[in-house]
Parts: C-alpha cells; structure tokens; sequence
C-alpha cells in the first residue's frame, strides 16, 4: 500500500528536473502520473522511470503556454480519471541573454507565457473539478528568485516567479474553505538542466553541492502525503551550502552590459 493509492496527478514540466522526480516520487506511492511537457522523448525517458519504480503514468504533450491546449488535456485526463487529485506545475523556462540590457520583449514574453501564464491556465483548468470534488492539491514550482530579487535571474524570471507565488497564495484565500490546499515551492540552487541556461554554468563541484533533483521530488512528495486538513503553503528550501549566503556567485552574473 502506497500513501497516494487511487490518487491521480498531473504534472508539467514532467521531462525534467523538478518535474520528473516529483513524478517518480509520487508514483512510487501508488499515485497514477500524468506527464505533460513539450518533448515527447525527455517524458518517454521520465515514464521509463516511473516504470521502473513500479508506478502507472501517461503521456500528454504540452505546451502550458497555449491555453486552449492546456484546457484540452486537463479535460481529457478528467475524463479518463474522473478526477485530478494533484496538480504540480513544474514547466518553467529561462533565457541566457536575461538582463534588462539583453532580454528582448519577445523573451520576456516567452518566460511569462510558460513560466506565469502557463501556471494560471493549469490552475485555472482543474480548480472547478477540485471545488466540486471539495478536495485537491496544488503545488506550483516558483524559485528562490520567486522570493528574493537579486540580478541573477534576470526580470523576466523574477517578475514571474514573483507571480506564481502570489497566485498561488490566492488560491488558498479563495479556495481553502472549499477544500482545496496549494502550495508554492521556492528552491534556492537546484542542479537542473535549467542550470545549462545560465550565463555562466556552474562548475561539477558547485553543482554537486546544490540541492539535487532527487531532494525536490520528495519535498513534493512530503506535500502532497500529508492529511488534506495540513495546507503548506509555503516552503523555502536551499542547499546548506547556499552561495547567495556565502557569496562565490560573481563569476555566474550575467553581463549588464548591452
């Protein structure tokens, strides 16, 4: 017996990163997983995992910021399922070129289509099956940029974490006394493939030092295990060795220069 047997969750961003693990996670604990991102080979390589593990997944391909699309897989898993019981909104981008002296309008709006508007339009597609069910979760993947402004991350990501984590809030103002609890998760360094986007990549022995993959899939986990009377809403996590206390991050700022 699993802690999330008979429970059903969508996830975005479920090629990689984050959004893999949480998949593995949650599907080693009985929860059937359906795997949503852009690249069908990176979810081919994710259910390959939650196999592995001994857990049940789909495929839907997705792009979040299209949000006719969104609705139409979120109604062909209710559909399917009769019920989503998590959603974890992992699909998240940033750009190289990110400083106000290089980002050009059309990537901001390619970061706050998928990484603002995309967590929106996932929300906004399972919240009446949730409110009619009384029961749901949600969490939303921001970023220790979704909590603290530093240069690093660039406007575009800043501005659009800074988003999810209100929005996210909103829905437990909204929505707590209808049973529904959601949750914004704000990693400090992780070693992601978003980390190949970086001006600077760090180096093998920074990156081994940050927190892993692994490490969000069960704080995910820890989330979504928990009674529906618990809400999360919030969790701050880092590596112990945090390079925004400890300093070592000159090398990975981008150019301001134009």
């Amino acid at each position: 017996m699993g802690l999330l047997d008979g429970k059903i969750a969508w996830i975005t961003g479920a090629g990689t990163g984050i959004g893999r693990a949480g998949a593995v996670a949650l599907a080693r604990e009985g929860a059937h997983v359906v795997l949503s991102g852009r690249t069908r080979q990176t979810l081919d390589e994710t259910a390959d995992q939650v196999q592995a593990a001994g857990g049940r997944c789909g495929i839907e391909l997705l792009d979040v910021a299209d949000k006719a699309a969104v609705k139409r897989v979120a109604d062909g898993v209710l559909a399917a399922h009769g019920k989503i019981d998590i959603l974890v909104n992992s699909a998240g981008i940033n750009l190289r070129q990110r400083t106000w002296g290089q980002v050009a309008a059309e990537g901001w709006d390619d970061i706050v289509r998928v990484n603002l508007d995309g967590t929106f339009y996932c929300c906004h597609a399972v919240l009446p099956s949730m409110r009619a069910r009384r029961d749901g979760l949600v969490i939303n993947v921001s970023s220790w940029f979704g909590k603290y402004i530093m240069g690093l991350a660039g406007p575009g990501y800043t501005a659009s974490k800074f988003g999810v984590a209100a929005l996210t809030e909103t829905i437990n103002v909204e929505d707590g006394p209808n049973g529904i609890r959601a949750c914004v998760l704000c990693p400090g360094e992780a070693a992601t493939p978003i980390m190949e986007r970086r001006p600077v990549k760090p180096p093998a022995d920074q990156l081994e030092r940050m927190l892993q993959e692994e490490d969000l899939g069960r704080t995910i986990l820890f989330v979504a295990s928990l009674p529906a009377r618990v809400c999360i809403n919030e969790i701050i996590i880092s590596p112990t060795h945090n390079r925004f206390y400890v300093g070592g991050l000159e090398a990975a700022a981008p150019s301001t220069n134009s």
